[in-house]
């Protein structure tokens, strides 16, 4: 079955050459000018991935992605302008996997698709620990076949990224990882982000996690060198 991505974009000459690409490599694609109308449509017939520009009519980017997020942890990429840095990250700290600059190039765009649901793909089907799929860390659980993060019985909505971010940190406490591992174990070797995209991650992951416990403190940030999930 084709994996289908929502085009999220009031620029329809945009709309229209990513959509020919996507469909030329075997992607089922729907389009949307506004976020209004991408909300309803993506709700009623879900997606495997959606692409979002972040000024849009009715209903930004931002509000969009704030709306899908209350739902699931469909992966989500935004494009931005150069001068849209500060949207670039608020949009990772709402919840966003990925961004791309504009003007792009498809071919990039493309790769990240594809890296993004490899990734999806991935970490729902590997795991280790006491059961398939599943890894125990003290009061955390992550189950990878379910995509779905527990933290004292309560459930931790995570998108794609967040949910690879943690899985690298749990699977060895006390290890510090760098910022460049983290990015290889969220993005693989082949994708460059810089280190404020791995940072508005974390930031966004500790707030989930406060948000059902306000004491949780479990990620520690070494300045300068990285992060490490802490020893139990």
């Amino acid at each position: 079955m084709k994996q289908t991505i929502a085009l999220v974009d009031d620029d329809r000459n945009i709309l229209t050459s990513v959509q020919m690409t996507l469909e030329q490599e075997g992607f089922a694609v729907r389009t949307y000018t506004d976020g209004e109308a991408a909300l309803q449509g993506i709700i009623a017939r879900p997606v495997d991935l959606a692409v979002l520009d972040i000024k849009m009519p009715r209903m930004d980017g931002m509000e969009l992605l704030q709306r899908l997020r209350q739902r699931s942890a469909l992966p989500v990429i935004f494009l931005t302008s150069k001068d849209e840095e500060v949207d670039e990250l608020m949009g990772l700290r709402l919840g966003a996997d990925d961004y791309i600059t504009k003007p792009f190039s498809q071919r990039l765009l493309l790769e990240r698709i594809r890296t993004l649901l490899r990734r999806n793909e991935t970490s729902r089907a590997e795991g280790s620990g006491a059961a398939p799929g599943l890894m125990v860390r003290g009061e955390l659980s992550l189950d990878d076949t379910k995509h779905q993060c527990l933290w004292k019985g309560a459930d931790i909505q995570l998108t794609v990224t967040e949910f690879l971010l943690v899985k690298a940190l749990a699977a060895r406490p006390g290890m510090v990882k760098s910022r460049d591992q983290l990015i290889d174990a969220a993005y693989g070797e082949n994708i460059y982000v810089d280190d404020r995209t791995i940072d508005s991650h974390v930031k966004r992951v500790r707030k989930k996690f406060r948000a059902v416990d306000d004491s949780f403190n479990q990620i520690e940030t070494l300045y300068g060198i990285g992060y490490r999930y802490k020893e139990s």
